[in-house]
């Protein structure tokens, strides 16, 4: 027996054998309880509604947390000054955040944009000039595919400080549609024309009324604008294909449609000649 606690008194540098084998037994009862623990943890966190990319940010971070509280159990039982080693990696972790400020920006914007939920995959949206269909959203980068199937990776810092504009956010859309005529064409033959274009095209919807309107009297023609109601997956088919139809029933109603032009007059009288 008195051997046997001689070989716990041997030292090992400015540790004990003793202290060695105390710490080592301290971290692996610790590593046993953050296993333990993070399996409670895990179940909790998963009944959050939230983005799975978030829940598994905030297991990992928790995960990181007791780790690094039981290495610091870990060295206090070997006899390492736990209050110098808070201080060392505190220094150590303000050095980390100054070096890698903007990742830490768009990791903290990244965040926000899982909880707030401006978007979600499979929205086609608008941020600070790039439109796409969103893809995926990271804690860093929000990735999107273009109409021309290119992929932009827009930094989570620039989506959150940047006005944000979500077009599948609702089941339906309004189609905002101008188109002039000529002044010598009467209101109402115009409004005829145009009512057609709408009844013409299926996809558009009886409710909300659609609503055609006089909306300014140009220099050389009224505009006239047409608002109607589409489901939002129908919204560019239903566009376009009244944009085909307004010129198809002006054609088939006999209204002119104003374009631009320059009106030359010439004059060939001569002038009188003048007495000095």
């Amino acid at each position: 027996m008195e051997e046997f606690k001689k070989m716990f008194d041997i030292s090992i540098g400015n540790f004990t054998l003793g202290n060695v084998f105390s710490a080592i037994i301290t971290l692996v009862i610790c590593i046993v309880s953050v296993k333990l623990l993070m399996i409670f943890i895990s179940r909790a966190v998963n009944k959050i509604h939230a983005e799975k990319t978030l829940l598994n940010f905030i297991k990992t971070g928790i995960r990181i947390v007791l780790y690094i509280v039981s290495i610091i159990i870990a060295a206090d039982s070997l006899g390492i000054p736990v209050t110098s080693l808070v201080a060392l990696l505190s220094v150590g972790g303000l050095a980390v955040s100054l070096a890698i400020q903007g990742f830490l920006s768009n990791l903290a914007s990244g965040i926000s944009i899982l909880i707030s939920k401006p978007f979600v995959a499979g929205n086609f949206v608008e941020v600070n000039g790039v439109s796409g269909t969103v893809n995926e959203v990271s804690l860093i980068y929000t990735k999107l595919f273009t109409v021309d199937n290119k992929i932009i990776y827009v930094p989570n810092s620039e989506v959150a400080t940047n006005k944000i504009t979500n077009y599948n956010s609702q089941a339906e859309r309004r189609i905002d549609f101008n188109i002039t005529a000529s002044y010598d064409t009467p209101l109402s033959k115009v409004k005829k024309a145009l009512a057609q274009a709408v009844d013409a095209v299926p996809e558009l919807l009886s409710e909300p009324k659609p609503a055609i309107v006089v909306s300014a009297y140009l220099e050389s023609s009224i505009e006239y604008s047409v608002k109607v109601w589409v489901k939002t997956d129908k919204y560019w088919d239903a566009y376009f294909e009244l944009l085909e139809q307004a010129k198809k029933q002006f054609d088939e109603n006999g209204v002119e449609m104003t374009y631009n032009h320059l009106n030359v007059h010439i004059d060939n009288t001569q002038p009188k000649d003048k007495k000095l």
